[in-house]
């Protein structure tokens, strides 16, 4: 993989917020304290996104040549983990704005530098957040293949206003769409032959309506709901990337568009796998707790003494070390500008996020009923964590790639 002139870990810009243990420690503590509210209500979490944008970190990621943060993957990751390990809903919504915003960097980005501006600009002064729309009800996920469903149509809006584009389209699992301001929206046009690509949309432009569905086993306060495109209108510019359907392909373009495509995705898989990290590893700390106080009667002392729990404990936390170093390395290469090939950074998701469900079910055999029971936030956190098997790409698109990896590497296949 060649190096990419995106980002160094050295040399931070100098408007990138301090982001200090202490700091994080106190985010972890402030979430964690209403986590089990906003699990049970669904509601937004917007106290917590003002709490992250008092300290400069909703804009962490987004350029710095446009007066964003700038800041390095190994920054971002610690904040997406400190926020996940007190409320993952609010990690998982600020992990889709910092992708996006990362995306805005990338060497390959076609956005008009205006727009880039405007929604780094936003971030930074509102807390503005953005996510891509991708998933359809007939489509499933882009990465699966296939146009999706959502048309943009050219039009003349007259009377000198200029031409613009109109949005139809039906999109789920809109992460954080109550408090989104932007909205990156997979399209394709009604040409003759037909481009797809991202039209840049106002969240409460007109025609902008959300079909309240949501109603999850866990990320509860995600509030991941539907969104209807009725006839909505943005201005022509806002088509910020239109190509060829083959074109989006991760091997397709110049090998700077190939490689950025793989540092894009290498961020996702390391900021999604920190964050199901973290909710494991708040899982493995009210574990500790309860393991050194509850002593049962047949046993006159605490549970922590046998040495079948010390042997699961011990299983937990060789579980949480690998994710650990897993994470460090795919960090480093990415700020180091040698991003992981694609493939590697699935099997990267796919090993940190199966090691952070089996740490959770462990500490579940380890605790019994009292795991199970809505007082103890470990039944929150086995939920939370389970939707780590959901994103993209999922287990199967994952362990194909693998395999067809190596037996590429045998001839044995074409």
């Amino acid at each position: 993989m060649s190096a990419l002139p995106l980002r160094r870990a050295s040399a931070p810009p100098e408007n990138t917020p301090a982001v200090d243990a202490a700091l994080l420690a106190r985010l972890t503590a402030q979430f964690a304290a209403t986590a089990a509210d906003h699990d049970r209500s669904g509601a937004f979490p917007r106290e917590n996104f003002a709490t992250l944008q008092a300290h400069g970190l909703v804009g962490l990621v987004a350029p710095a040549e446009y007066g964003g943060g700038g800041a390095t993957l190994a920054t971002a990751r610690r904040v997406i983990a400190a926020v996940a390990r007190g409320e993952p809903a609010t990690a998982l919504i600020l992990t889709m704005t910092y992708l996006q915003h990362h995306a805005l960097t990338r060497a390959d980005s076609r956005w008009p530098a205006a727009l880039r501006e405007r929604v780094t600009r936003d971030a930074m002064a509102q807390g503005a957040l953005i996510n891509a729309l991708r998933v359809e009800p007939a489509l499933g996920s882009p990465a699966r293949g296939g146009l999706p469903a959502t048309v943009a149509r050219r039009h003349s809006a007259g009377k000198g206003e200029g031409d613009g584009w109109t949005i139809d389209g039906h999109k789920l699992y809109t992460t954080g769409i109550e408090g989104l301001s932007w909205l990156s929206v997979w399209a394709r046009t009604d040409e003759a032959v037909p481009r797809t690509g991202v039209f840049l949309v106002p969240r409460h432009a007109p025609g902008v309506r959300v079909i309240a569905s949501w109603d999850h086993l866990g990320l509860r306060a995600s509030g991941s709901h539907e969104v209807v495109f009725e006839n909505v209108a943005i201005d022509l510019a806002h088509a910020v990337d239109l190509r060829a359907p083959a074109d989006w392909a991760p091997d397709a373009g110049s090998q700077t568009d190939i490689d950025a495509h793989a540092t894009q995705q290498a961020w996702m898989t390391v900021l999604l796998g920190s964050l199901y990290d973290a909710v494991a590893t708040a899982a493995r700390d009210w574990l500790l707790g309860f393991l050194t106080t509850r002593a049962p009667g047949s046993l006159g002392a605490p549970l922590s003494t046998l040495p079948r729990v010390q042997e699961h404990l011990g299983e937990i936390e060789a579980l949480l070390r690998t994710n650990r170093v897993l994470l460090d390395d795919a960090t480093a290469a990415v700020d180091g500008g040698h991003a992981q090939p694609g493939t590697d950074s699935g099997l990267l998701k796919y090993t940190v996020t199966g090691n952070a469900v089996r740490a959770v079910e462990l500490a579940l055999q380890l605790t019994g009923n009292h795991g199970l029971t809505r007082q103890n936030p470990l039944e929150r956190h086995y939920r939370d964590v389970l939707c780590s098997r959901i994103h993209t790409p999922q287990n199967d698109a994952v362990l194909v790639a693998a395999g067809k990896r190596a037996l590429l590497s045998t001839g044995a296949v074409a």
